[in-house]
């Protein structure tokens, strides 16, 4: 398992706001001149280079009937995956069924997942939110629960034009809270953020990089050309592109599959890291009968939870109105998770 000192080499220290006389310090990165990104408790705060790896999407577990957090089983999935070597964790993000929990419970999830990862590993929360003001209070919200970056999508609902979108980002990141990793999640926000305004976006002060869930693999080799000069981390959040998306030079993966085999989708980021091509697009075949189920419509979560009740993590329903996974397609999921090692995977209660 990572240990506190191997987090502590993601952050870096900077001056107190009593020590600078303003809330950030300036800065050189590349060509971007500015205040670094936001502090920490303690001083310290998650560095753009610090943003990289398998960082799995992890679901909130409820109990039989739906109407809790089931708090053990949330950190038997922490320990699942930190000790499947991944990079860090990302609470309450779709995956988590954030549209589905309340203000504390989104709180209350952070609190949990940053208390069992024991800083052996950065925690990212989602902070999603339709409005400006509401996206600023829950990322205070995960400051509070101790999270070492927020990571939220453009607004849903309402069509936003690129200024409002760019100006929804620059205003969350200029509030100072925690560093703030921008989300492009078209299919199910509506707000496309295409390459030159993930440029734009890759150069506000306090915002460290991007997950981009866009499915045209194309949108994320450009928004990697634009932002080339901007010393920003960009990952893919789609499990199926995982090895496309390292070959054309992302940073890492957002991943739905790494809460389930994380072991697996760290051997792939090791593999492409070390220079094994032909290894890692073996390993990349391997995974794909599990991928394609997590691109499930009408949702994902619900396959994920099935899966990691198979490996015996049992996380509980999901929430309504999404779906229960059909009975139908848990043979070949099923079968899927066993050719990946099945319950080997999975940790110990």
């Amino acid at each position: 398992m990572p240990t506190a000192p191997e987090v502590d080499r993601l952050l870096v220290t900077v001056p107190s706001r009593r020590e600078t006389g303003s809330f950030h310090t300036r800065v050189n990165r590349g060509t971007v001149v500015g205040p670094q990104p936001a502090e920490r408790q303690g001083g310290q705060m998650l560095a753009p280079e610090g943003l990289k790896g398998v960082i799995p999407a992890i679901p909130t577990p409820f109990t039989a009937d739906g109407s809790a957090i089931e708090e053990q089983a949330l950190r038997r999935v922490v320990r699942h995956v930190i000790e499947g070597g991944v990079h860090g964790i990302m609470t309450t993000g779709g995956t988590g069924e954030f549209p589905h929990l309340s203000r504390d419970e989104r709180r209350r999830v952070t609190e949990v997942v940053v208390s069992e990862a024991a800083r052996a590993v950065p925690v990212y929360a989602g902070t999603a939110a339709c409005a400006t003001w509401e996206a600023i209070a829950l990322t205070e919200d995960a400051a509070a629960a101790g999270a070492d970056a927020a990571i939220l999508t453009p607004p849903f609902y309402f069509r936003i034009p690129e200024e409002m979108l760019h100006r929804h980002f620059e205003e969350v990141a200029a509030a100072g809270i925690l560093p703030v990793v921008v989300y492009n999640n078209p299919l199910y926000t509506g707000n496309d953020l295409g390459p030159g305004l993930i440029a734009a976006l890759m150069q506000i002060h306090n915002v460290v990089g991007l997950k981009q869930s866009n499915d045209d693999l194309g949108q994320l080799v450009e928004a990697l050309r634009l932002s080339e000069d901007t010393g920003r981390s960009l990952l893919t959040g789609i499990d199926s592109q995982f090895y496309a998306a390292l070959s054309v030079g992302a940073c890492g993966i957002f991943s739905t599959a790494a809460a389930i085999v994380p072991a697996e989708m760290v051997r792939l980021y090791d593999l492409v890291a070390g220079g094994d091509h032909a290894a890692a697009a073996e390993q990349h075949r391997r995974l794909q009968p599990l991928n394609r189920f997590l691109e499930y419509d009408p949702g994902y979560v619900s396959p994920t939870k099935e899966a990691l009740t198979m490996l015996g993590l049992d996380c509980g329903p999901v929430r309504r109105p999404l779906p229960d996974f059909p009975e139908s397609e848990r043979p070949a999921l099923r079968e899927a998770v066993d050719a990946l090692g099945g319950v080997r995977q999975a940790v110990s209660a």
